[in-house]
């Protein structure tokens, strides 16, 4: 299964619900959360359980769902509603530490066990960056649930926490505390053996941009972006796709490491390569057959 593209549609609109399984993405994540008023919370609910249900066995993006975080009181409602129904995984959104995961963790065990799933089944991917309590306690990953898949990170709620009027610069880049903030989350997600998901770029018109950062992001070792229009979706899934070039060099290189076992540099075309090039080829190749 491949977690290039993750895109966020409202729970909430039946319009753009019934546009998921044209979209593309290899993620679609029904948003119970910051795209959806109060008032319509309950209607975006029932309208992705809806929709989880009738979808269970499509050609569908895997479907996941964003539920409410942990402080707003409405997450076990959420799950409650989404678990059965046949989500795929959940994003959790405004963790203050991996205690948040725990006790997701914990709630969906037992809904796993109510409803006859297999353990552990569900996953979670933790927007981990969006309190600045959640920044200082990255380090409480390494520590992690089983089910937790990955870690991504956002900078709209955490400058809104900071009193910030914006998180970019007149350049369109990102300011010196995010950018600090997206590779600490990166690292965070190394240190725990999980993924890194890149945040969203919401200047959805600008496609020059998005191709040039998602580029970046998948040299820089992100596996995967959030996305917020369906237009960015296949610019996302062709930056992280591993050309056959890229694919045929990595096997090379484990290849040619595993004939000279006892040596820690190989040759190769060239260029002289030690363990952590076999290691960057074992990841992506890892990636690859995990796809």
């Amino acid at each position: 299964m491949k977690h290039r593209s993750w895109l966020f549609v409202p729970g909430d609109s039946e319009r753009k619900l019934a546009k998921i399984p044209d979209c593309g993405a290899d993620v679609a994540i029904l948003d119970l959360e910051d795209a959806v008023v109060s008032r319509r919370k309950p209607l975006a609910r029932d309208s992705a359980a809806a929709f989880l249900n009738d979808h269970r066995d499509a050609p569908l993006p895997a479907l996941w769902v964003r539920v409410n975080p942990w402080s707003s009181g409405l997450t076990r409602d959420d799950l409650a509603a989404v678990v059965p129904a046949g989500a795929a995984g959940i994003v959790l959104p405004k963790p203050d530490s991996v205690r948040d995961v725990r006790q997701l963790d914990e709630a969906l065990t037992e809904l796993e066990a109510a409803h006859g799933l297999t353990p552990g089944v569900i996953r979670v991917l933790a927007v981990a960056t969006e309190t600045a309590l959640g920044v200082a306690r990255l380090s409480s990953y390494t520590e992690s649930p089983e089910r937790l898949w990955g870690l991504a990170w956002g900078a709209e709620d955490l400058s809104a926490e900071l009193g910030a009027t914006t998180n970019r610069g007149r350049d369109g880049e990102f300011l010196m505390t995010y950018r600090m903030v997206r590779s600490l989350c990166q690292l965070a997600a190394a240190a725990a053996g999980k993924p890194a998901i890149d945040t969203l770029y919401a200047d959805f018109r600008n496609l020059d941009g998005l191709r040039q950062i998602s580029a970046r992001a998948r040299r820089e070792g992100f596996v995967g972006m959030l996305a917020i229009h369906p237009g960015q979706i296949p610019i996302i899934n062709a930056a992280f796709t591993p050309s056959a070039e890229d694919i045929e060099f990595a096997r090379r290189v484990v290849d040619t490491f595993a004939q000279q076992a006892d040596t820690g540099v190989v040759a190769l075309d060239g260029k002289m390569l030690d363990r952590p090039h076999l290691q960057q080829a074992r990841r992506m190749l890892q990636l690859v057959d995990t796809d």
